[in-house]
Order: C-alpha cells, then structure tokens, then sequence
C-alpha cells in the first residue's frame, strides 16, 4: 500500500466543502438579530434538528483519534473509552426535560438560580476552562489525523490554525443558529468518517480471520481483565451519568428545542448515533493493529486512525477525509465558541461590568468573549496537550465533580452553597492530591482514584449541608416547580429525577413518558453491545 498525498481532486472535494458549510452557516446566521436567537436559536428546533445538534456536538474529532489510539493499544475493550457514557444514555430522555424546564441560557444561571450567585461565578470559571480544554483536544486530535492522512507534509499546529479560522467565520456571524444547522448538514460527513476506511482495508488485513491470526485473543474480547473490566466500565458509566449534567454545552445542546418531545429524541437519539458510529473507530483500530504487526508499529498510537487514511484512501478520498474530519470538528468547536461567549456575558460581564446596556451590546460581547475563549483552546492545543485521550478524560471527570452539587441540588432540597463549595472542593483535591503523590500527570485516570474522589465529593455535599444553614426556601420552591411545570402541560407530565427522593402516586401515570422512553433506550443499548459481540464472533 502506496503512501498518498493531496491530490488535485482532494483539495477540490475539501475546498468545495469548506465553501459550502460555510455559506449553510452564514446563510442561517442572517437569522441571528438578538442574543435570544445567537445564544439558543429562540428554543425553535424541531426533532430532527436536535438530533443533528446533539449528535454534531457530542461527536468530536478527537473521539477517532483517541478510541483508534486506545484500541490499537488493548484491543476492543478500549471500546468503553467511548461507551463509557453507553449505559447512562438511556437517562438522557430523562434529562433533556430538566434542561428545558429550567428556562435559562446557561448552566451558570442554573448554579445560581439554586445556590446563589457566587456558585455561579464559579462554575462559569470551571466552564470557560472546559470550553478551553475540549477546543483545544479537539482541534489537536483533528490536527494529528489531517497531518497523518496526508503523509506528514502539514504540521499539526498549522492544521489547527487554519481549521480555526474557518468555523469562527460562521460561528461569529450566525451563532448557535448556525452552528445547529451545520451540525445537521456535517452529520452525514461524519458517519462517513466513521465508516470509509473499513471496506478500504477490510480484504487487505484478511477480515476478523485474518486480524484474529496475527493479534492476540484478548484484543477481541470487549472486557478483558488486563484491559478494562467489569469495574473499570461501572466507574466511566458513573462518570459520564453525573458529569454530563455539568458539562457547559447541554444546556444549549438539549434545552433548545421548540417543546420537550423534541429535546428528549434529539438528546437521546442523537446520542446514540454517535455511539453507533464508535464501531467503525473500533474495526479502523483493529486492522491498524494488524497492519502493524506485520510491518512497523506506530510510534504514536494515537497516529493509528491517521496512518489508515495515509495507507488506504485514494485519490479525492483523502479530500473525503479531510472534510470529514473538518466536519466533525467544526460542528463541535462552533457550539463551544457559542456556548463559551453566552456564559461570559451572562454570567460574568452583564452581572458584574455593565448590567443595564442594550441588547446588541450584549450580542456584541458574546461573539468577541467566545472568540477569545478559541483562541485559549488554540495555544493550549499547541502548547500543552500530550495525549488527547487524557485531556478529553480530564475535562469530563472535573465536569463529574462539578455534577455532584447540580445533580444533588435536583434530587435534595436539602442541598445547600455550602455543601456544594465543600463537594467541588474535597473531590478535586482528593483526585488531583493522589495522582501528585502517584507522580502521575494530572490528566490521567483511574477508575480508584475517581471512586475515592466521587465518594468523597459526596460525602462532603451531604454533610457539609446538614452542618450548615439551609438555602432560603423560596429560592429551593421555586427551583423545583420551574422542574414540574412542564412547557406544555399534559399527563405523565411530573419528571422522575427531581421526584426521586419523594415518588408521587400513581407512579405509572405520573412518570409514563419518562418510564417508557427509559425502558427504550436502555433496550438499545444492550442490543449495541450484543450486536458488537455477536460481530466478534464472526
């Protein structure tokens, strides 16, 4: 298998694309006339728009990067790298309602709107630094698979430049109005990237026969005891249960649809596609592994998806690639842009500078603040990621620390700043003091040490709250009705999750559709997993 380079058909077949989503994004942006419409596209998105935003913003170009990285490393198992949040995807039906009901722009306001301004202050600190971080793990992980798929001849941090330019040009304009709609169109070009390679490099590694005669057993087996078990897979679903509540994009990603139907299926659903396309990263994993074993390992294991661009694309397939990844990347990276401006204006610059200017002030701060924000995730990209898995690992533990007062705050009224101060507090020092006494890098993961971290954050939050005075009660009242008020009143309205600790009767009538939409996505993801065996089996 010859090398490839950019031929004259791929550079067509990428500028082509990156000419025309930009035109999609700038075309809806001439929407955007207020921060309503920038900041959440006036909660107007029907379900089949959720679905595309919740799939483009969740699905990165660093998850390829990352899980083809990990499988080439363990085998199959590294599959829960990005399952990890497979069997908390069911609850994501349960969860979309939350954010809609809460009414607000940002989780910020929600922090606040529970405990208090200065809990919101420092969650909007903790969110910019997620926003920081996942730009950056993005577009390094984007920047390695274009470098690699291209033979070398493109450095890395040049990559990340130039992608940088081109989303910031559509996000600036038309905001989340344009981002949603770019994560539609870009949907299909990332089951693309998904999916490409496999047929490409199916016969050259003798399909599964052929990979099960030259790598070992184990690396088929999706939990292996030297790989990631049973325990392993519990503590990620819980990290990714708690933490998605926090993570800053939600919000906006799930609450923004034009009633709660639509949120629940574009959440859920959208989700999901994004979990299906995780099997094409696994068999891209699995015959680099192959490749190598017959020829050279990777000194990098995360060059494993790129190397298999390099060795199997053809020409304007690489363009193909390139344009995928493009997709994947900006798809995200512009909801980021967005979602980091709305926080910052918000939450920091109309709360604290100037609180009384007009609405176009405000929308003017909201593309300058989010632009800045980028341009952090850019020098951090450049500077300081090492591995990309562990970055994305990082930002999505600190996001589950941060869960334990949101989510706690949903479920116990008893909850209060305090509580939430001491659990953020005590389960970061606890993580990031044991990895300093390990002599680990501090975006590294154990499934032990986040255990004993998770444990401790709510312990704290528990007894911290009792010790302490409780949070004013109309405050807390108010909070938990906007909970049960749905948008659009009707039967089986009441929500499980905030009812949790005091279940109302008739529980069937009051939480049917939660029930029932749980009871389906759970359903799903037991066939996903059956299906990845049963193709193990083959």
């Amino acid at each position: 298998m010859n090398t490839i380079h950019l031929t004259l058909l791929d550079w067509v077949v990428t500028i082509f694309y990156l000419v025309a989503i930009a035109a999609i994004g700038v075309m809806a942006g001439r929407r955007v006339k207020d921060t309503d419409s920038y900041f959440l596209g006036k909660r107007s998105f029907n379900k089949w728009l959720m679905i595309g935003q919740a799939f483009g913003t969740g699905t990165h170009a660093e998850m390829p990067v990352s899980l083809a990285g990990a499988v080439y490393t363990i085998g199959v198992s590294g599959i829960w790298y990005q399952w990890k949040n497979l069997f908390a995807t069911p609850f994501y039906w349960l969860f979309a309602p939350m954010f809609r009901r809460m009414r607000r722009t940002t989780t910020g306001e929600i922090f606040e709107d529970r405990y208090g301004p200065w809990l919101g202050a420092i969650y909007t600190v903790f969110a910019l630094g997620f926003f920081t971080i996942n730009t950056a793990s993005m577009l390094k992980g984007a920047g390695k698979v274009i470098s690699q798929a291209t033979g070398g001849d493109v450095p890395v941090n040049e990559i990340v430049i130039g992608m940088t330019v081109v989303f910031i040009l559509y996000s600036f304009i038309g905001g989340l109005m344009a981002a949603a709609w770019t994560d539609f169109v870009q949907g299909g070009l990332i089951i693309v990237l998904s999916f490409l390679l496999i047929p490409l490099g199916w016969s050259g590694v003798g399909g599964l026969s052929g990979m099960r005669h030259v790598l070992e057993p184990s690396r088929f087996s999706l939990a292996t005891p030297s790989g990631i078990g049973p325990w392993f897979i519990f503590m990620l679903t819980l990290n990714g249960l708690i933490g998605i509540m926090a993570q800053p994009h939600i919000l906006a990603a799930t609450g923004t649809g034009k009633d709660e139907y639509a949120c629940r299926t574009g959440f859920m659903y959208g989700t999901y596609l994004k979990r299906f396309c995780t099997i094409g990263w696994v068999m891209v994993g699995l015959m680099v592994s192959a490749m190598a074993a017959r020829g050279v390992p990777l000194h990098d294991p995360e060059d494993a998806f790129g190397y298999a661009c390099r060795q199997l694309l053809f020409p304007g397939g690489v363009g193909l690639l390139v344009a995928s990844v493009l997709a994947a990347n900006m798809a995200a990276c512009s909801a980021f842009m967005v979602n980091s401006g709305a926080l910052f204006t918000r939450n920091f610059y109309r709360r604290y500078l100037v609180r009384n200017a007009a609405d176009s002030h405000y929308l003017l701060v909201g593309r300058l603040s989010g632009l800045g924000v980028t341009m952090l995730g850019v020098l951090y990209s450049i500077f300081l990621i090492k591995r990309v898995l562990y970055s994305f690992l990082l930002t999505e533990t600190m996001a589950t620390y941060v869960g334990i007062s949101l989510l706690g705050g949903i479920i116990w009224k008893r909850a209060n700043r305090w509580g939430a101060i001491a659990s953020l507090a005590v389960s970061m020092a606890v993580n990031f003091g044991m990895y300093r006494l390990r002599g680990e890098r501090l975006d590294h993961w154990d499934p032990a040490v986040f255990g004993a971290s998770l444990a401790a954050g709510v312990a704290a939050l528990v007894i911290v709250s009792l010790l302490t005075r409780p949070e004013p009660a109309e405050a807390v009242e108010a909070f938990a009705e906007n909970l049960q008020t749905p948008i659009t009143p009707g039967p089986g309205s009441r929500l499980l999750i905030p009812d949790l600790l005091h279940l109302q009767r008739p529980f069937l009538a009051n939480y049917r559709i939660d029930l029932t939409g749980l009871a389906t996505g759970s359903l799903l993801a037991l066939v996903m997993v059956a299906a990845v065996w049963l193709l193990l089996q083959l």
